[in-house]
């Protein structure tokens, strides 16, 4: 088993824990449950996986950030994880 952290914005914050509370669960578990079910309906054709990643709100921007934060040193090596 592999831990990932993920975070939400707020609005699908708040609607993942009113689910959990309808459910009489844990957010973290409707969480995995819902992204194992997502990952398990993914198309692993390349062609989708691009439009997957082009329908992630400010996902190039973020992209580009992180390309600009590694090139000028604001960065931390997986090493010092």
């Amino acid at each position: 088993m592999e831990r990932l952290n993920i975070t939400l914005d707020d609005d699908q914050a708040v609607k993942l824990n009113r689910l959990a509370e309808r459910m009489h669960v844990q957010p973290g578990t409707i969480a995995r449950s819902l992204l194992s079910s997502a990952i398990d309906d993914a198309d692993p054709d390349p062609r989708n996986v691009v439009a997957l990643l082009d329908g992630i709100p400010g996902a190039w921007d973020r992209a580009q950030l992180g390309r600009e934060q590694a090139r000028t040193g604001q960065t931390i090596s997986l090493d010092a994880l």
